[in-house]
C-alpha cells in the first residue's frame, strides 16, 4: 500500500487498485471472514480510509457482516480472504467465476512492508508441530542481540498489524499455518524453516500430499531453508529446493549442519571452517529438555544465526527462553505422581512427540481428530502407555488404535455430564487418579483439536489444570 497526498494506492499480484482520492472512495474491498485476521485487515484499511465490507459465513445476517446475496451483487476490487477459507469452497470459486481478484493478509502485509519498512527483514516457521514455541525462540535470540523482532502470524499479532506498528520491527518472525501459505504468493523470507510435516488437517487439504504442497511453498521466495534432517518426509519434500540448505538434527551434524555432540548442541553450518564445531549450549540448558524441544532450539539457532545472532546470545536466550502455556506443563506432582498439560498437542505427531518423553503415562486423550489417522501414534507410543481416558467426539478412533495394536491397556470413556457435580475434566482427574501410581505421570496429550467440547486448547488445558489443583493438589 502506498499513500501520497490524498490518493491511497493498493498494489497486489500485479494490479492497482485506487482506494481514494481528495476523500472520495473509489474501490470496493470485501474481507472474507470475520475471525481475528479478517478483523485486523478491516481495522487497517478503514485507518487508510478504505471502503471495507466483510463477509463471515457464519454470521451473514447480522449487522457485523454483509449478506451474501450483497456480496453477490456488488462489483468489487479486491478480497482479502482469511486463511479458514479453502482454496476450492463453493462460494471461492462462485466469486472468481465473477472476476474477483483475491489476495491474503500475508500478501496485502507484505505489500505494505515495501512501503513502510522496505529494510525490515522477514524469516518464517512451518511445520506441523512446534511452530509457536520455535517462532517465540527466534524473536528472543534476535532481541537478545539488540534489533527489535516480534513472533506474529499464527501467533500474537497478526501480520498486518505487526507490520504497521507505530515503530517498525528490525524483524518480523512468521509462524505460518498451512491455511496461510496455501493462500500466499508474495513474501520473501531471509530464511524460513520447515519443523517437520506429519499427518495433519487432511479435512482442509483434501490430502495429505496437497497439505505437504503448502507447507514446501514456505521455501518458493527464501534465501536459507532451515530444514529438519530427521523429518523424512520433509527431507524429501525439499530436494527440489535449490538455496542454501541447512540441516538440523538431534543427532551428531556433518559439515554445514546444526545437532548434538554429546551434552552440546553445536553449530557446523555458520562456522567460518565446517569441519570444526562451535558450540551453542549445553543440552541442559534447554527446558524441558525433551527431543522435540531440543529440536526446536536447533531450528530456532539456525535461523537465528543467519541473521547474525551470536552463538553467545543465542544460548543466554536458551538459558532464560521457556515455551508457552499448555506446552508440557507440569502442572504439579504428588503422591509419585506428576501432572502434565499438552494440550497444545492437538495431532497424533505433537501427542507422540510429548508421549515419547514420559516412561509411564495414563493418557488423556480425544476430542476432533480433523481427519488425521491414529495409526501410528499408537504403534509408535504403545509401550508408554499404561492406560487411556477417552473423551471427545473422535475418541473411538484412538480406542480402536488401542484395541487393535494394545488390547492390554485399559480404556475409560469420560463423558461430559451436565447434571453431574463434577465438569468433564474433573471427572477426567477422578478417573486418573484412580488409574495412576507412583511413578507415572498423568498427561494431558489429546491427539486432536478442542473445539467438540472446549472454546480452544487454551480452555481445555486451563479446565484440566483447575481440575488437577482442586482435586490433587489442595
Amino acid at each position: 500500500m502506498r499513500r501520497t497526498g490524498t490518493r491511497i494506492v493498493l498494489r497486489s499480484m500485479g494490479f492497482e487498485i485506487v482506494v481514494k482520492i481528495n476523500g472520495n472512495e473509489l474501490s470496493r474491498l470485501l474481507v472474507l471472514g470475520g475471525g481475528v485476521t479478517g478483523l485486523s485487515v478491516v481495522t487497517v484499511l478503514n485507518k487508510q480510509g478504505a471502503n471495507v465490507s466483510i463477509f463471515d459465513e457464519s454470521d451473514d445476517t447480522s449487522s457485523f457482516s454483509i449478506s451474501r446475496d450483497e456480496v453477490l451483487a456488488t462489483k468489487w476490487d479486491l478480497a482479502v480472504v482469511s486463511p479458514g477459507w479453502r482454496l476450492d469452497h463453493p462460494f471461492i470459486l462462485e466469486l472468481r467465476d465473477r472476476g474477483v481478484n483475491f489476495v491474503s493478509e500475508i500478501d496485502l502485509a507484505w505489500q505494505m512492508r515495501g512501503d513502510l519498512s522496505p529494510n525490515q527483514k522477514w524469516v518464517a516457521i512451518t511445520g506441523t508441530n512446534g511452530k509457536t514455541t520455535t517462532v517465540e525462540m527466534i524473536a528472543a535470540m534476535i532481541r537478545e542481540s539488540g534489533k527489535s523482532a516480534i513472533a506474529c502470524g499464527n501467533v500474537g499479532d497478526t501480520v498486518i498489524e505487526a507490520v504497521t506498528a507505530e515503530n517498525p520491527y528490525d524483524f518480523l518472525v512468521l509462524e505460518l499455518s498451512s491455511f496461510q501459505l496455501a493462500w500466499s504468493n508474495l513474501p520473501e523470507f531471509h530464511a524460513a524453516g520447515i519443523l517437520n510435516i506429519a499427518d495433519d488437517h487432511v479435512d482442509w487439504h483434501g490430502s495429505f500430499e496437497n497439505y505437504k504442497q503448502a507447507k514446501i511453498r514456505i521455501l518458493d521466495r527464501a534465501g536459507i531453508a532451515v530444514l529438519n534432517a530427521d523429518d523424512g518426509d520433509v527431507v524429501l519434500a525439499t530436494q527440489g529446493f535449490h538455496g542454501r540448505k541447512v540441516f538440523y538434527s538431534i543427532n551428531t551434524p556433518g559439515p554445514g549442519e546444526l545437532g548434538l555432540v554429546e551434552e552440546l548442541l553445536v553449530d557446523r553450518a555458520f562456522v567460518d571452517d565446517p569441519q570444526e564445531a562451535q558450540m551453542i549450549a549445553q543440552l541442559n540448558e534447554v527446558i524441558p529438555t525433551a527431543p522435540h524441544n531440543v529440536s526446536n532450539a536447533l531450528a530456532a539457532a539456525g535461523v537465528a544465526l543467519s541473521v547474525g545472532v551470536s552463538h553467545e546470545q543465542i544460548r543466554q536466550t536458551l538459558i532464560k527462553f521457556r515455551p508457552g502455556r499448555h506446552r508440557i506443563e507440569l502442572v504439579g506432582e504428588r503422591d509419585g505422581i506428576t501432572w502434565v498439560d499438552d494440550s497444545k498437542a492437538t495431532n497424533p505427531h505433537a501427542a507422540a512427540a510429548s508421549l515419547m518423553s514420559q516412561l509411564s503415562v495414563v493418557w488423556i486423550a480425544g476430542g476432533l481428530a480433523k481427519g488425521a489417522s491414529m495409526f501410528e501414534l499408537v504403534e509408535r507410543t504403545k509401550g508408554r502407555v499404561k492406560s487411556a481416558i477417552l473423551i471427545g467426539q473422535d475418541r473411538e478412533l484412538i480406542a480402536q488404535q488401542l484395541r487393535d495394536q494394545a488390547p492390554l491397556i485399559s480404556i475409560t470413556y469420560v463423558d461430559d455430564d451436565k447434571d453431574s457435580r463434577l465438569t468433564l475434566m474433573e471427572k477426567v482427574v477422578e478417573a486418573a487418579l484412580s488409574l495412576a501410581q507412583a511413578g507415572d505421570c498423568v498427561l494431558l496429550a489429546p491427539a486432536c483439536a478442542s473445539m467438540d467440547q472446549f472454546t480452544s486448547y487454551a480452555d481445555r488445558g486451563d479446565k484440566f489444570q483447575d481440575a488437577v489443583r482442586k482435586l490433587v493438589l489442595t
